[in-house]
């Protein structure tokens, strides 16, 4: 486990989500860690099977809220450095970026992602 402290900004990797936030609490193999932004938006559908359409439920993936506090891993967290994004340009940065990546594949699975993330993007604004 990574030697970080209470306090110390990092990034952290939940589902797959990335982001920056503050580490509030030690546990002994994860870190509970409060959103301060967002760097990789959450892919959409089920996380147990990817890139995948035809599930039983496809999952449309919210990023987690500013401030909100999740439990990471610890391996899935390092500090970070540099100033600290501000939560809402970098949500809508991070979703940009998977609709743009999204809207280069042909799949069911990217179309459906793009649905999702249409939805999501009214909600955001």
């Amino acid at each position: 486990m990574a030697d970080l402290n209470i306090g110390e900004i990092v990034t952290g990797i939940y589902k797959t989500g990335k982001y920056v936030g503050e580490i509030t609490a030690v546990k002994p193999q994860h870190y509970l860690v409060k959103v301060k932004a967002v760097l990789k938006h959450p892919q959409q559908g089920d996380l147990h099977m990817p890139k995948q359409a035809e599930v039983p439920l496809f999952h449309q993936r919210r990023a987690l809220a500013l401030h909100e506090q999740t439990n990471i891993p610890a391996n899935m967290v390092k500090k970070f450095e540099g100033p600290v994004p501000d939560y809402q340009e970098s949500l809508l940065l991070s979703l940009k970026d998977l609709k743009d990546e999204l809207s280069n594949l042909e799949t069911d699975w990217a179309e459906k992602s793009l649905r999702c993330l249409e939805d999501l993007a009214s909600e955001y604004q």
